[in-house]
């Protein structure tokens, strides 16, 4: 699970500073007279590498073995060590690159890695007409360019429920706005019932209860005016839903042990029916898949988006999800990397979303058999969804940081809007942002 840390602020200038003194010297990956070999012509002798996390490594496994066995091509999978986005951004300042490398597809994190000089542009990828329509420009476009490929479904901000604790206590329907969930949290408390479970210990998800709250706010603009120095965190907009959140949380409607519950606690409570909701993102899933089967999963867990208005979820693509591919100086490298692509969402994809068992992007491909309910749910939640704060802001601030200590007491809502700001500007500045 990435757990969206702020980019070291020297890693950042050190790569930007490298990616100015090398432009790269291969094929002109940023025009439209791109070729794109066929997905299984043959590239004898050609060796490539993708860096991959330690959560993403195993994710090409098949594709690699079926794109070597088409073209002859050679491919090897190079673990970086987490934290894996800081890594990368240290060997890529020294000139380190690989050919491929997993890479969360937001804005900030393209402009993380100087997209325009490090990266290829994958404009003209021929798979494009293949994906979803609602999801193939959701993310991977900095400044008019596509620059990564989304091979997996992004996660979705949303929230998990135990469906028997709902129907145990009377409970027919999901709630259909925000408010709507904290009156059915209020009833489930009055039944005795703990409504919701947060693990401010491992302190990553506190950030969740305030992105959701500001989806529609997001809609309308909400990043976009911070990224320009129009709007802060310090305003209503996100002060408000950083105060609502405490005083759900000052109302009882939380796990007791808040302050020291952790991401493993949260998953057992919520199986367990120790809880009857919980607020994350599809790497909650995850644990909850690892620890036990989809029939159960099935039975007893279900999935809604949520926000102010209605059931609009809050998307957070993270490094699992998309690959990019680099300007290494060899055309021919740089080439057998786009073929490499193309082969994982063309010829390769069938199998590639069978072995990994997750949802496919592809309407002409269907999902494979036995995926759960719930994930079912996340994902068709993408089509209406907004970006998070990860999606859409042009740097990523320490907010959950800043949420966990005031769940523990040390920091009030005015504080912890006021120190994400002064960081949210430190960011934006160092990254060289207009306005800061």
């Amino acid at each position: 699970m990435r757990k969206w840390h702020v980019l070291a602020l020297a890693a950042s200038l050190t790569l930007g500073m490298a990616a100015c003194s090398d432009p790269g010297t291969g094929a002109d990956t940023g025009s439209s007279t791109v070729t794109w070999a066929d997905p299984t012509a043959k590239i004898d002798g050609v060796n490539l590498t993708i860096w991959a996390a330690q959560n993403s490594n195993t994710v090409p496994s098949k594709v690699i073995e079926g794109f070597q066995a088409a073209t002859g091509a050679k491919v090897n999978v190079v673990t970086v060590p987490d934290p894996y986005e800081q890594g990368v951004q240290t060997k890529v300042a020294t000139g380190d690159k690989p050919d491929l490398a997993f890479w969360q597809p937001t804005a900030s994190m393209l402009t993380a890695l100087n997209a325009k000089n490090n990266l290829q542009s994958l404009n003209d990828a021929p798979w494009l007409g293949k994906l979803d329509p609602a999801l193939r420009d959701i993310t991977g476009i900095l400044d008019g360019t596509r620059y990564a490929a989304l091979v997996t479904s992004p996660a979705v901000e949303g929230v998990y429920y135990n469906k028997e604790v709902f129907a145990a206590n009377g409970i027919t329907a999901t709630p259909k706005n925000f408010d709507e969930m904290v009156d059915i949290a209020r009833t489930l408390k009055g039944k005795g019932v703990t409504p919701f479970f947060e693990m401010a210990a491992d302190r990553w998800a506190t950030q969740w209860w305030v992105q959701v709250q500001l989806a529609d706010a997001a809609k309308g603009g909400l990043w976009d005016r911070i990224n320009k120095g129009q709007a802060k965190f310090t305003d209503a907009d996100v002060l408000d839903a950083i105060k609502k959140y405490k005083s759900l949380i000052d109302e009882g409607l939380f796990n007791s042990d808040i302050k020291t519950a952790k991401f493993e606690d949260q998953g057992k409570a919520l199986l367990d029916g120790k809880t009857a909701m919980v607020v994350q993102v599809n790497s909650y899933f995850g644990q909850l898949q690892a620890s036990t089967d989809t029939a159960t999963l099935d039975k007893k867990i279900g999935f809604f988006p949520i926000s102010p208005s209605g059931n609009v979820g809050t998307f957070i693509p993270d490094q699992s999800n998309a690959l990019v591919a680099f300007k290494t100086g060899d055309a021919k490298r740089e080439a057998a990397a786009r073929q490499l692509l193309s082969y994982w969402m063309g010829p390769g994809y069938a199998d590639f979303i069978a072995d990994r068992k997750t949802l496919s992007l592809q309407p002409s491909v269907p999902n494979p058999v036995g995926v759960p309910q719930a994930l079912l749910a996340v994902h068709q939640s993408l089509g209406g969804s907004i970006g998070s704060m990860q999606a859409l802001a042009v740097a990523n601030p320490d907010l959950y940081i800043n949420l966990a200590d005031m769940i523990a007491g040390t920091m009030t809502p005015e504080q912890v809007a006021s120190a994400t700001q002064d960081q949210f500007a430190q960011l934006a500045k160092a990254a060289g942002i207009a306005g800061f």
